[in-house]
């Protein structure tokens, strides 16, 4: 099976196209190395995908036929990656700052304000 297609069989892109492209621009690694889109996939093989801010480590166990459910991923898919850091994945996002009820849309000053605010130091 071609390892596009087992990434997009097992849910880990929402399109083939996109599991492709990510193949092509090295976000996906099998044992460490770069591949293409049409590389063979073999049961054993440890394959490490970037999907938005996460990145993610699989053990191929098994090739299914067509695209699975979420609860039968597992069957062939066995997930490695390790634990987020304390306060989940989500914890390094800002939380979008609280404007008061009634106080209308910012000023072009509020936005700088908050943009400077939000800005990371380097």
């Amino acid at each position: 099976m071609r390892l596009d297609q087992w990434l997009w069989s097992v849910r880990l892109y929402r399109t083939r196209t996109l599991a492709a492209n990510a193949v092509r621009d090295g976000e996906v690694r099998i044992d460490g190395q770069t591949v293409k889109p049409a590389r063979s996939v073999v049961a054993g093989l440890v394959i490490t995908a970037v999907t938005g801010r996460i990145t993610r480590t699989y053990r191929v166990l098994g090739f299914p036929d067509h695209r699975v459910g979420a609860p039968g991923v597992p069957a062939f898919a066995e997930d490695l990656t390790p634990a987020p850091p304390a306060g989940g994945p989500d914890a390094q996002i800002p939380r979008p700052m609280f404007r008061p009820r009634g106080f209308g849309r910012p000023t072009k000053r509020d936005r700088r304000v908050l943009e400077r605010f939000l800005e990371p130091e380097d």
